[in-house]
């Protein structure tokens, strides 16, 4: 491990320890990046400009916010995901159906932001963009393709802006990014041989965003967010110690996906704010999970094979802010967010499918000056039913020995965050 890689994850490591949360957004992309975002549905997060979260949403946005501030977040998500089975390949073993799936998780995430002077401000966000888990009970009859899942990142963004002029300002950043992946599942069918696969890599991305003032009420966000390749590289294991020389070092290439959004903030009233979105997660950077073995007497060979075959995601919500008071400011949120995921290719790693959110949230801010403020935000996700049909027509022989995982999935995910904001 490089200085530079060892500074970065001492330093904020710990911290994200239980940061692969049950995917919230399309695909394994966790939308949950602060409590103020949260109660109006993270709706035209690029646009309003609650406070430092800016950093990550819209770099330009830290041109409206003088001195310096921060922002500390905690989310808590809640998932719930039920498996019922319609006539799986191990369904006569008498296997269960895996409990729930889903795996309650902390989400933490930290902003800061400096304006230097009046055109140039900086700032920094630590988050974690990415991240899955899925743990389903085992023996189960689906224990062939999956038992546990879990991807973790950790995003290191430091941003700069510049305000051109009043109508107009522009904002970039750069992601040092880690990605650490764990995947087991059975590999005899009576599920008590184990195989675990898991590794890490960093890799790096960049932002850009620009926010432009139509009118004094009126703002537009724009944001993109790169794509980030990663060679994820790791270790075969068993738990059997039969099948220790099936054990090997392995890696496998990860394109996460670019992320395009535009956003629209209005005030119609002194007390009353709309925002509105729509986001395009360009998830077709994902076709399979190749996994290759780079040691042993079967090095080069594919240790493992999963087609996922995404297709690109778009999500749009809208919010309201409404300021029922000096302290308190009221929030409400919808927001419905398409899923990647193809019926025929649906996995229990990621039993995703398109979701509507509902939030509520508030802020609590003693005066107008005052220089610190609380955040508070809670969505329940409802998710629509998703069918599994595996192995997908074409699979690879690796997927078809696996048999048929036939069923349905059923979903739903609560979320509750806070968190304080500062400025001085």
């Amino acid at each position: 491990m490089t200085i530079q890689r060892r500074l970065a994850t001492v330093a904020v490591g710990a911290l994200f320890a239980s940061a692969g949360a049950s995917a919230l957004a399309s695909g394994f992309q966790i939308q949950e990046q602060g409590a103020s975002g949260l109660g109006v549905a993270y709706s035209g997060q690029a646009a309003a400009v609650h406070d430092a979260s800016t950093v990550f949403w819209n770099p330009a946005g830290m041109s409206l916010l003088p001195g310096k501030q921060g922002v500390a977040a905690l989310h808590y998500i809640i998932p719930d995901t039920k498996f019922n089975d319609s006539g799986s390949l191990l369904t006569p073993f008498g296997f269960g159906n895996g409990g729930n799936g889903g795996e309650s998780a902390l989400v933490p995430a930290l902003y800061g932001t400096w304006m230097i002077n009046p055109q140039w401000s900086v700032g920094l966000a630590v988050n974690a963009p990415f991240g899955l888990a899925t743990e389903w009970d085992q023996p189960w009859v689906g224990h062939l393709h999956a038992i546990r899942s879990e991807i973790k990142t950790l995003n290191i963004n430091p941003t700069v802006s510049f305000k051109v002029n009043n109508m107009l300002s522009l904002g970039a950043g750069l992601s040092y990014q880690r990605l650490e992946a764990e995947l087991t599942n059975a590999v005899n069918a009576a599920g008590t041989n184990i195989g675990k696969v898991d590794g890490d890599d960093w890799a790096w991305g960049w932002n850009i965003g620009a926010l432009i003032t139509v009118t004094p009420a009126t703002r537009i966000g724009l944001t993109y967010r790169s794509s980030i390749k990663y060679t994820v590289e790791g270790d075969l294991t068993f738990n059997n110690p039969a099948l220790a020389a099936l054990q090997s070092s392995v890696e496998s290439d990860v394109k996460l996906p670019q992320v395009f959004g535009i956003s629209v903030s209005h005030q119609f009233t002194p007390q009353t704010r709309v925002l509105a979105d729509w986001t395009w997660t360009g998830w077709d950077s994902i076709q399979s999970l190749d996994i290759r073995r780079t040691s042993g007497p079967l090095a080069g060979q594919l240790a493992a094979q999963t087609s996922l075959n995404f297709d690109n995601s778009w999500r749009a919500g809208v919010g309201v802010e409404h300021q029922l008071n000096q302290p308190w400011l009221l929030r409400a949120g919808v927001a419905y967010d398409t899923t990647p995921v193809q019926d025929a290719f649906r996995t229990p790693r990621l039993p995703d499918e398109s979701r509507w959110w509902l939030s509520v949230g508030a802020r609590y801010m003693p005066t107008p000056t005052s220089n610190w403020w609380l955040d508070f935000g809670y969505t329940h996700i409802f998710v629509r039913d998703a069918s599994s049909n595996l192995p997908p027509p074409g699979a690879p022989a690796t997927e078809v020995a696996r048999g048929a995982l036939r069923g349905t999935y059923e979903a739903s995910v609560d979320i509750l965050a806070a968190q304080v904001g500062f400025r001085f």
